[in-house]
């Protein structure tokens, strides 16, 4: 089973989150109203995975990020914002953390977030993806273009149309549905493409994607 502390100075999202993750049997054993209880609950209850508010009054949640992963075998942290402004999304994009979500995300897309991150990956809400994909574009991305095109090089077809997929924020169940597969195939499709890669997760496959200039939309 899957352990998550949520850490949110909203109690009613603490409320409602813990009730969404029992309801797909996940654990949570530990939740924490600002960002100065995270290293404290994570050392007690050692979770597979953090949601972490971004916005909290005494230690935000970039902060507390960044404590977390300074431990040792950290969880995976997903940050989670009502306002997903692009500065929100590199903040914690740059503290480190292995996934971003608006709180307004559906339990469908929460959960699989969670799963994501759980095993390794990461996971990206559509509007992050925008903004890693303007960031890319924005930055060298000439100067990175031939070394991504070849770490992408050895992709099948359809691995390149789930990783553009992926790069454009969509869930495993979206992703299985637009090719007619299981989403247990697009699992192991997306495993065996950061392998290919040398992607440590979704946030970096995208940023290679889209450094190697293929139009990836939405």
């Amino acid at each position: 089973m899957i352990r998550v502390v949520i850490i949110d100075d909203d109690a009613l999202t603490l409320q409602l989150l813990g009730r969404i993750l029992k309801s797909y049997e996940i654990e949570v054993p530990g939740v924490g109203r600002d960002g100065d209880e995270a290293v404290g609950l994570v050392r007690e209850h050692r979770p597979d995975v953090v949601l972490m508010d971004l916005r909290m009054e005494r230690v935000d949640g970039i902060e507390a990020t960044r404590a977390v992963l300074e431990l040792d075998n950290p969880p995976g942290i997903i940050a989670l914002t009502s306002f997903d402004t692009e500065a929100a999304i590199l903040d914690a994009m740059a503290a480190g953390a292995s996934g971003l979500l608006a709180k307004t995300s559906g339990p469908e897309e929460i959960i699989d977030a969670i799963r994501q991150v759980a095993a390794g990956n990461g996971a990206l809400s559509p509007r992050a993806a925008r903004v890693v994909i303007e960031r890319v574009r924005n930055s060298d991305a000439a100067k990175h273009q031939r070394e991504s095109a070849a770490r992408l090089a050895d992709l099948t077809e359809r691995e390149r149309q789930i990783a553009i997929a992926v790069t454009q924020g969509k869930t495993n169940a979206e992703v299985a549905d637009e090719h007619y597969v299981s989403e247990t195939t697009v699992k192991s499709h997306i495993a065996t493409i950061l392998t290919k890669t040398a992607a440590a997760n979704r946030v970096q496959l995208a940023a290679l994607v889209v450094a190697a200039g293929w139009t990836v939309g939405g």
